[in-house]
C-alpha cells in the first residue's frame, strides 16, 4: 500500500494492532515482546508505524516492530552515522 493510499496519518487505520489486545504492545516491565513483533513483522504499516514512533519520540510499547530500547539504539547509531 503506498503512501498516497494510506492518507497522511490514516495508516493506523491498516494497522494489525489495531485488531489486536493493546497489552500485547505495550507489556509489563520485563514481559515478553514476542507476540507484538510477530505480529509487526507481518504487518504491513510496520515501517510507517516506526517513522512515527521515532518521530514523536514515543517511549513505550512495540512501534514498527521495535521496543523503546531498540528504537533509542537505532537512534544512536543514526546519530553517531552507522545507521
Amino acid at each position: 500500500m503506498s503512501d498516497e493510499e494510506l492518507g497522511g496519518q490514516q495508516w493506523h487505520l491498516y494497522a494489525l494492532c489495531a485488531q489486536t489486545d493493546p497489552d500485547t504492545f505495550f507489556p509489563d516491565k520485563g514481559g515478553s515482546t514476542r507476540n507484538a513483533k510477530r505480529i509487526c513483522n507481518v504487518c504491513e504499516v510496520k515501517r510507517r508505524c516506526l517513522e512515527y514512533a521515532l518521530a514523536n519520540d514515543e517511549r513505550y510499547g512495540i512501534w514498527g516492530g521495535l521496543s523503546e530500547r531498540d528504537r533509542r539504539r537505532r537512534k544512536k547509531r543514526a546519530a553517531d552515522g552507522r545507521s
